[in-house]
């Protein structure tokens, strides 16, 4: 089944990041919780866009990671997951024509594998799209 929408590149553009603070805020106070292990993501609706319905965001705080090159590497691991598996996520957007904003937070102590990284981020796009199938209905 083709869809009409082109697949996403593999790219991770400075239009798909989630740099507004008003809407991070928002992530805190309105946005759903999504737990999987070392990683926690909240998600929030927001108005779609037909270029880049899915913003994203990462984080690492400094109370669980105390060494810098250890929050940069498990930022840089999320990133690389999240660009890698991304195209689902995007496709539902675009099918069902809504926006969201994405915000990864890792909650381990040192740098997980990259492996690990990526089977929990596969796992927590699709729990996304489940949760707003299970909403919609």
């Amino acid at each position: 089944m083709m869809s009409s929408f082109p697949l996403p590149s593999n790219s991770y553009s400075f239009n798909e990041k989630l740099k507004s603070r008003k809407i991070l805020d928002a992530l805190f106070t309105e946005g759903k919780v999504i737990h999987g292990g070392p990683v926690r993501l909240l998600f929030m609706a927001q108005p779609y866009a037909d270029d880049f319905p899915v913003k994203v965001a990462v984080s690492a705080p400094k109370r669980a990671m105390k060494f810098a090159h250890d929050r940069n590497r498990m930022k840089r691991l999320m990133r690389e997951a999240y660009r890698i598996n991304k195209h689902d996520l995007i496709q539902y957007c675009h099918q069902k024509k809504i926006g969201l904003a994405i915000l990864f937070i890792s909650r381990c102590n040192t740098p997980l594998d990259y492996t690990v990284t990526q089977e929990k981020i596969i796992l927590l796009l699709k729990q996304i799209i489940q949760d707003r199938e299970k909403n919609t209905k």
